[in-house]
Parts: structure tokens; sequence; C-alpha cells
């Protein structure tokens, strides 16, 4: 009778106190049952993953969209700042240009001012800013024609801060590259600065152009043409480890902060990143992703969210359930949780009252 009753209080006791590493799955959602929950709770099938698929992302940064490539001219083009050297050739004598016993003049370092012009003796200030070398030879000439009929111009470029791409890090050789033509672009930048070591974690390449930031993996730039955006001058371009991770918590083969390997991380891979389930402690009936939305993604219609704390759950026993963790997608911040098997509970009981057991049994025979 007293072994009975001593049962009895293991039980109780095993239901609500024993030690284990992780909650069951029952405690956690049991509010979800209340009258008033404060969070919701969705089980992820094949049925309703297209529509999760919908729901707004959390955790993102938010940065604009990757521009995609375009083609610019091959030829250098002069931009505020730039810095002109200007030849001239003229063989006449009493030439107005240059000196006595001498055939040409040269003026060097002279800056393409704010309005796009440079000044010139004799013919005052001529616009050159968006003109190719040649163009601006052209146009040099032909204001001194009626000064110096026999006058020959020669220019060349020496491009200014304002016309070149900084590289601030993230590559072997960070600095400030000038364009060397309009049709400079983003894998020839990374290219001239080094290339992307390959220690970096799932690098992601970071654009900065005026007040709009632009983000891609290095991964998808690099296998995918369209994505060969077009360099701006004084565009910022760094590269970054990825800095997006899930925590992984309860009976699995690590409890951690877990950062992305890759652009999509599904449920099923974090939780093959987490170690996978513990074979004597995990229910695989009870994978759990918990997510906070924002206040304005809510959708009383069933759109999306209908409370800002969501409880995604996973019944991993199921080929249902599997098909819907390799498909459901883990976003940045998620907290993923293998929940505690019921049966550890009751194991663990068990083994106290055949401890019990084996005592009573040793006390009989003394």
């Amino acid at each position: 009778m007293k072994i009975a009753v001593m049962c009895a209080a293991l039980l109780a006791l095993g239901a609500c106190s024993l030690p284990r590493g992780a909650a069951v799955q029952s405690e956690i959602l049991k509010e979800s049952r209340s009258e008033v929950p404060t969070f919701q709770v969705v089980p992820v099938t094949r049925a309703n993953i297209p529509a999760l698929s919908h729901w707004p992302r959390t955790g993102w940064h938010g940065h604009f969209h990757w521009p995609g490539t375009s083609n610019g001219s091959t030829s250098s083009m002069i931009r505020t700042g730039d810095l002109l050297n200007v030849t001239i050739w003229d063989s006449q004598e009493n030439s107005l240009i240059t000196s006595a016993g001498q055939r040409s003049t040269v003026l060097e370092n002279i800056e393409v001012d704010g309005n796009g012009s440079i000044f010139l003796p004799y013919i005052n200030k001529v616009g050159v800013r968006g003109l190719t070398v040649s163009g601006a030879r052209s146009r040099i000439q032909s204001r001194l024609e009626p000064i110096v009929p026999a006058a020959q111009v020669q220019v060349s470029l020496q491009q200014g801060r304002d016309h070149a791409v900084d590289v601030v890090g993230g590559v072997a050789k960070p600095g400030a590259y000038p364009m060397p033509s309009r049709n400079y672009k983003i894998l020839n930048v990374l290219a001239d600065a080094g290339g992307i070591p390959s220690t970096l974690r799932n690098p992601r390449v970071r654009l900065l152009r005026g007040a709009k930031t632009y983000e891609i993996s290095a991964d998808e730039l690099y296998d995918n043409g369209s994505k060969n955006a077009l360099m701006h001058p004084r565009d910022t371009v760094i590269v970054e480890e990825d800095d997006r991770s899930f925590v992984a918590l309860g009976a699995s083969g690590t409890e951690d902060l877990i950062y992305f390997p890759k652009d999509i991380l599904t449920a099923l891979e974090a939780m093959s990143l987490m170690g996978g389930l513990s074979d004597t402690r995990a229910d695989p009936e009870g994978v759990l992703v918990l997510r906070e939305y924002p206040a304005d993604a809510i959708r009383p219609d069933g759109s999306g969210p209908e409370k800002q704390q969501v409880v995604f759950t996973f019944d991993l026993t199921s080929a249902d359930g599997l098909f819907a963790a390799r498909k459901f997608e883990i976003n940045p911040d998620d907290t993923v949780l293998a929940t505690e098997s019921p049966i550890n509970n009751a194991r663990t009981v068990f083994t106290l009252i055949g401890s019990i057991f084996g005592l009573t049994a040793q006390a009989s025979n003394l």
C-alpha cells in the first residue's frame, strides 16, 4: 500500500518537477486554448505552405532590391572635379599661344569647375562636362580656331575623386578605384579590389548609392549575370559576412545562435544545423518555430498573421510534416525549439519506481 502511494506521488512529481532539458509542447501551447490567447498557433502542412510563403518576412534589413545590369559608355566621361592637361601646338612664329622658340604650350591640372567648365587663356570658359576626351579636344580646338587657325590641341584626363568607387571592406585590397569608363560594373570593382576572401561566411555585397542601400549575396551575384550592376561615381561597396541568425533551443544537438550559411534556409535545414533532434529526448511531433511580426503585419482576414507572436508547429513523424519542413523558410531572429518528449518524464518516473522497488526488496531481505 505504501509503495502504491509512493508511486502515485512520484508520477505527480514527474509531471511537473523532474529535471529535463526542454519544455514539453503541451506546456508551451496551453495558453493558446485560453479565452484570450496572446499568440497564434499555426500547424505547418503542405496544404498551407503556399499561403504562408506570402506572409511578411521578418528580421530582414529592408534594403532596396539589387539594381539590374545595364551598359554604359566604354569611353571616360569628363565630370566635375576631374583634372585636364591641355597641350596646344602652334607652328606660327608670332603665335599668341606659344613663347618664342617653342612650338607648344602645356596647361596642366585644369580642374573642371562646378559648372562643368575649364578656363583657357583667350577663349575664357569652355564647357567640357559630359564629354569624352576626344569631344573636349574638338570643342577646345573649335573655340581656338578664330584666334589661332593653325593650332592643334591634345587633351589628357586625370579623373577626380568624384569619378571613383570606394570599396570599404571584405576584399583583399580596399580603397578608392577610379572608373576607367562609364561601363564599370560591380564585378569589375570586386576583381580590381582583389576579390572576396573564401574565408568569409556567406558573404553579402552591399552597395551604398546616395540615400539608398542595396544588398545581395556574393553567390547570387556571381551566378546571375543580370545582377552585374553598373557603377555610378561615388558609389560605396561593402562586403561583409552574413549577420542573419536564428536561435536553436531544446532537445537538439546544440543550443546556440546559428548564423545563416546561405540566403534561404528551411526549417529542415535549420534542424540539421542544430545537430538534429536528440534520439532519447526530443519529441518529433513537437518542433516549434517562434516568430514575432511587427504590428503593421497583422491581417485579421487570415491572409497573414492574426497576432504579432506566432508559433509554427511541425510533426516530423509524417511525410506531410517532413515535406512541409523542407519548404518552410526560417526568418532571421526566429527561435527553433525542439521540445522534450513527454515519454521521457514517464521513463524517469519508472526508473525511480524501479529503484524504489529494488531498495524495498533489499530492505525485506535484511
